[in-house]
C-alpha cells in the first residue's frame, strides 16, 4: 500500500509570516508553486495559498479590512463570501494579455500596494491540514477531500518531512501507483 512517505515532495518551499504578499506573489512564481506552509521558530504555524490571496483581495472589495489585518470569521466558520476565487481571480486582476504572475510583478495598482502592505501572517490560514508520513495515500486523499484542500503538510513529531499535492496523487493514479 502507497503511503505519503513514498509520494511526498521532500524539497518543500516554506515561507515565513513576516513576508509581504507581493513577495510571497514572487515566491509563489519563483518556484512555480501555489501554495505553502509558513514556518516560525522552527514550526509550521500555518498555510498560504493563492486562494488566500484571491480570498484577501475578495475582503479589500468588500470592505472586510480593519486597521492591522484582515476581518475574520469566527474559528471554523468558511471564509468563502461567495462566487469562486478564480472568478474573482480572472474578473478583477488577470489581463487578457498577460501572464497573471508577469502582470502582478510589473502593474502598479491599489490591489497591488495592498499587497505591499500586509504580511502572509495577515492572511494565512492558520488551520494545518497535515497527516503521517505513514498515513496511506488513500486516507490522505480522502481527509484532502473532506477538509477541501489541495495540499497536506506530511508532519510527523511535529517536524515538516515534506508536503503532498493532489497533483502528486492524480500522477500516482496515472502511473498506477495505487493499484492493488
Amino acid at each position: 500500500m502507497l503511503r505519503l512517505k513514498d509520494l511526498m515532495q521532500r524539497d518543500v518551499i516554506a515561507v515565513s509570516q513576516d513576508l509581504t504578499l507581493r513577495e510571497l506573489v514572487e515566491v509563489f512564481g519563483e518556484h512555480e508553486v501555489s501554495g505553502a506552509p509558513v514556518v516560525g521558530s522552527g514550526k509550521v504555524i500555518g498555510v498560504i495559498s493563492t486562494t488566500d490571496i484571491f480570498d484577501f483581495r475578495e475582503d479589500t472589495a468588500s470592505g472586510a479590512l480593519r486597521p492591522g489585518g484582515l476581518a475574520r470569521e469566527p474559528e471554523g466558520a468558511p471564509r468563502r463570501r461567495g462566487g469562486s476565487s478564480a472568478e474573482f481571480f480572472s474578473e478583477t486582476w488577470e489581463p487578457a494579455d498577460f501572464e497573471t504572475i508577469e502582470w502582478m510583478r510589473t502593474t502598479r495598482n491599489r490591489d497591488w500596494d495592498l499587497l505591499d502592505e500586509y504580511t502572509v501572517a495577515d492572511v494565512m490560514t492558520r488551520d494545518v491540514v497535515s497527516q503521517p508520513s505513514n498515513a496511506t495515500v488513500r486516507a490522505a486523499a480522502q481527509y484532502m477531500l473532506d477538509a477541501g484542500v489541495h495540499r497536506v503538510l506530511v508532519i510527523d513529531n511535529g517536524e515538516l518531512q515534506g508536503i503532498v499535492t493532489t497533483t502528486d496523487i492524480v500522477r500516482a493514479v496515472a502511473e498506477g501507483k495505487l493499484e492493488g
